[in-house]
């Protein structure tokens, strides 16, 4: 069977790009360029493409050759599976060239010299911040980035000197737009990049502070790590190979914090909100859709399930998502202009159920240090400022100290950047009492307020005692 390519494009069965990809100028540089950037950012920038050239991606990866190994041989095209009620597949072109960053800094520079919009999808640890938002200078890519700004490791790094490169050559700073799950992502985005120039010259940091936009953003829609299956699919689907093929529901969301850029890109014209109100879809989506993402991933391979649909086949695990979200979490929530937030419940539920989705439950279970406190937690402790019920709160927390602890358990890997630490806690776990005491010491994850509050123990310690009770579902 041919690979996809330009040279096999005219024998594709699927959409294919309103537009000739060899004239796309690269306007917009986007840090990790996973799966969810190639289902996301760069669906509507192919969108867009059909109308303002200007915008064609270079990605670069920060660690992984992977994505550029895949996608250089198939001159950057990948198929796009739509996976719901219909299906439907569609090349995506806006990827233009891929760069490895640590093999080769400089080409990094050389693009950030000559865009108009730099994105990223880093995941949450990517940006290098404390639990309370500000940039960490004792994470060692940012010790290491300090010591060598024309070689960075973090993202941090390269934005900083890219802006550094193009102060000192005349130009205006590029928009910066965060695309990862941070509440307010791009006021900390651009608070760490202030923070990291400052340590150079402060008159270089208020150069950024005056002239950066750095809006703040919410991206929504369920993208499953790609498998042999779909690949399988997608070849047989569209009549060639496709090394990395994506797929995704068919919703999909990106709102982006109004800002002036002059001669950007006509983001509504692509299906952007544009508001100025970010925070309240970004509280709506992290609150409802990721912090019982987050439940059903610990709750859900606790009772031995694999995926978000087998999960919300079961009647308890629905019944707890569906009353977490709409009896504990709605009732926190200012209702972003034009949103009905029960409505928005439901559908969510409906996306869950898709059995055209295979999302692992182990996937969403990632770096639950990072994603807990910002899903979880900001619910929980303004429902306890309220003295509401938290009971069912607690259950994703304390599924996730089981988690925990099986995996130290069983030697399994864990994917976390605080892997190391958990895992030397997990071992020595005995009973519901201490072990939730254990956990609530770890500072990354629970803060001294929240870990000392009476009521909030007491409720995770009687979730995880129900947990530890159904030892015939997991030891």
């Amino acid at each position: 069977m041919k690979h996809l390519s330009l040279a096999t494009l005219s024998d594709v069965k699927a959409e294919k790009p309103a537009y000739d990809p060899t004239t796309l100028a690269l306007g917009v540089v986007h840090f990790g360029p996973g799966a969810f950037h190639r289902a996301h950012q760069a669906a509507y920038l192919d969108a867009l493409a059909v109308t303002d050239p200007r915008w064609g991606i270079c990605g670069v990866s920060l660690h992984s050759t992977g994505v550029r190994d895949a996608l250089t041989p198939q001159n950057g095209l990948y198929t796009l599976a739509t996976l719901d009620e219909e299906i439907g597949y569609r090349i995506i072109a806006s990827i233009r060239e891929v760069l490895v960053g640590p093999e080769n800094p400089e080409a990094v520079f050389e693009r950030l010299m000559g865009c108009g919009i730099v994105t990223s999808t880093v995941t949450e640890k990517g940006y290098c911040l404390h639990a309370d938002g500000a940039l960490d200078f004792g994470h060692g890519d940012i010790v290491h980035d300090l010591a060598n700004p024309q070689a960075p490791k973090s993202f941090i790094g390269y934005v900083v000197e890219g802006l550094r490169r193009r102060r000192e050559a005349g130009l205006a700073p590029f928009v910066l737009i965060p695309c990862d799950n941070l509440p307010n992502n791009g006021r900390r985005l651009k608070g760490a990049v202030v923070a990291f120039a400052a340590r150079f010259d402060a008159g270089f940091a208020d150069w950024i502070e005056t002239g950066l936009a750095c809006p703040c953003t919410m991206v929504d829609s369920i993208t499953p790590a790609t498998d042999d299956a779909l690949r399988t699919r997608v070849a047989d689907a569209i009549g060639v190979q496709d090394a990395w093929p994506i797929q995704r529901e068919a919703f999909t969301q990106w709102v982006i914090e109004d800002h002036i850029h002059d001669g950007g890109p006509d983001w509504t014209s692509v299906g952007v909100t544009l508001t100025d109100n970010v925070p309240a879809y970004e509280r709506a989506k992290l609150r409802l859709l990721n912090g019982p993402h987050s439940t059903l991933a610990y709750a859900g391979l606790h009772k031995g399930y694999e995926t978000v649909s087998e999960a919300m086949n079961d009647p308890e695990l629905s019944g707890l998502v569906r009353d977490l979200m709409l009896k504990d979490v709605v009732p926190l929530l200012e209702t972003p202009k034009g949103m009905d937030l029960p409505g928005y419940c439901e559908a969510i539920l409906k996306r869950f159920r898709n059995p055209a989705i295979r999302h692992l439950l182990s996937q969403i279970a990632w770096d639950g240090s990072q994603k807990l406190p910002i899903r979880i937690l900001s619910s929980l402790q303004e429902a306890l400022a309220r003295g509401n019920d938290i009971s069912r709160l607690a259950v994703p927390l304390a599924a996730w100290m089981r988690f925990v602890r099986k995996k130290a358990a069983t030697g399994e890997a864990m994917t976390d950047p605080l892997a190391g630490e958990l895992i030397a806690l997990g071992k020595g776990l005995s009973d519901s009492r201490t072990d939730v005491a254990v956990f609530l010491a770890l500072r990354a994850v629970f803060p001294e307020n929240l870990a000392g509050n009476a009521v909030f123990v007491n409720a995770v310690e009687a979730a995880y005692e129900r947990l530890l009770a159904a030892e015939d579902v997991v030891a």
